[in-house]
């Protein structure tokens, strides 16, 4: 059991503090567990400096395996990302492709920043008192500057038409035609065929800021900023994603929160209405994401205690700063023989961003997806001193390795699916992310 310490400190909103954080130990091995202020968005976590990281790169066969590798962790506060091909360890028949950023990357904190955003308070969390209260006094004695200004100090401008696509618009509908000639066949039943687009920087970034950047366009509950270090120095995500995968409390209840079905926000209070009762009404969003509720009450049922799983919410309307979504929960009870790493094994990858049957569509899109996904459509993982995990899906989000920027995005194919309709709905996912770094 760990000894933990906490101090309240002086209120600070994390988007000012962490550049007092960075000022003070750099940005490397830097976390931000970002909320929106929700009450699924109601907590923050920061921190920087890590004590110890655990990263692995390559799809080799002489490379760990990750979920290995997670189910040797010791107790403490773990936070960084698993990338969606992790899944080669799971179905290795499978031609998953090779990224070049790292499969997994972990890092153990001590202390964290902790915020509050409903009650506005700070928090600080660690094992070691003293280092606790030195800490505490810098922030109480840190002079608070203008918030306003310090927003302002964003030099990263990329161009519309400056984004390479690695898909034509026109190639991504012929692939959707394919996909539902498959579907046609019996072979699947749905997947979530991505796209994706690079731009090349000219010059070193400000992480941080463009975090920031994209947070105030598009902000969301299971958002946040990775910024790796040592075997991962270069490597980034940077998060706005509205998607839980799976969250394990201490006694073992599991949930997660599938989402299936998107359409835009508009200014026009009668359009985005519309807009949202066209989703809510929709046959087509409706069916697949009751398909992925189904797929997840099976990935559940491999590990949960049996007769525990429910679908607690059922197509729910959830409406975000650019998007509105439908999104069901999904929950159950974990066995005692079982861990958080045999749940996220068992549900790896994540079904709303795959397919039905999973791994047929897995083969599906690795067949017809140019480059690898990476970190996307991976999770950013969370687990803290008590044994709680947490994850989210890496969509909407932007992924930094080296001197390259990529965004990917993707759609749920199925039967009665029209490929213009779907690139329009690829746009709606794409568009807030490219814009705000105009």
């Amino acid at each position: 059991m760990i000894a933990l310490h906490r101090k309240l400190c002086n209120w600070k909103p994390p988007e000012l503090l962490v550049n007092q954080i960075v000022k003070r130990w750099g940005d490397e091995g830097l976390i931000w567990l970002d909320g929106e202020g929700s009450t699924l968005g109601r907590w923050v976590t920061i921190a920087v400096n890590p004590i110890e990281t655990i990263c692995c790169h390559e799809l080799s066969n002489q490379s760990e395996n990750p979920f290995t590798l997670l189910k040797q962790l010791p107790p403490g506060h773990w936070t960084g990302w698993l990338s969606y091909e992790a899944a080669k360890w799971i179905e290795p028949s499978i031609s998953w492709q090779s990224d070049k950023m790292a499969i997994l990357w972990l890092a153990h904190h001590d202390p964290i920043f902790k915020f509050d955003l409903d009650k506005q308070e700070l928090w600080l969390e660690g094992t070691q008192l003293s280092d606790l209260e030195s800490i505490a006094k810098w922030i109480n004695n840190e002079k608070n500057y203008d918030l306003e200004q310090s927003n302002k100090n964003i030099e990263l401008s990329v161009p519309l038409d400056s984004w390479y696509w690695h898909t034509e618009e026109d190639e991504y509908m012929k692939r959707v035609q394919r996909l539902k000639r498959l579907i046609s066949e019996g072979d699947i039943f749905q997947a979530n065929l991505s796209c994706c687009c690079t731009y090349k920087l000219n010059s070193k970034i400000n992480i941080i800021d463009t975090f920031k950047k994209l947070r105030r366009k598009s902000p969301a509950p299971f958002g946040g900023l990775i910024i790796g270090n040592k075997n991962a120095k270069g490597e980034a995500i940077l998060s706005t994603s509205p998607e839980r995968f799976l969250k394990v409390t201490p006694k073992g209840k599991v949930e997660t929160r599938p989402i299936k079905g998107t359409r835009p926000r508009n200014k026009d209070k009668k359009k985005d209405a519309q807009m949202a009762i066209e989703l809510i009404c929709s046959e087509k969003d409706r069916a697949e994401n009751i398909m992925i509720v189904d797929l997840l009450r099976n990935d559940l049922g491999k590990v949960c205690t049996p007769g525990s799983i429910k679908v607690s919410d059922l197509l729910n309307l959830e409406s975000f700063q650019q998007v509105h979504h439908l999104t069901s929960v999904v929950e159950g009870q974990l066995r005692t023989d079982k861990s958080w790493v045999d749940l996220l094994e068992a549900c790896w990858p994540g079904g709303s961003i795959t397919g039905a049957p999973k791994l047929r569509a897995c083969q599906r899109l690795s067949e017809l997806e140019p480059i690898a996904r990476g970190p996307y459509c991976g999770s950013l993982i969370n687990i803290d001193w008590e044994g709680k995990f947490d994850s989210n899906i890496l969509i909407r989000s932007l992924i930094l390795k080296d001197s390259t920027l990529r965004v990917n995005a993707g759609c749920g194919i199925v039967a009665d699916s029209d490929p213009e309709t779907e690139m329009k709905e690829l746009r709606w996912k794409l568009n807030p992310i490219i814009e705000a770094l105009q």
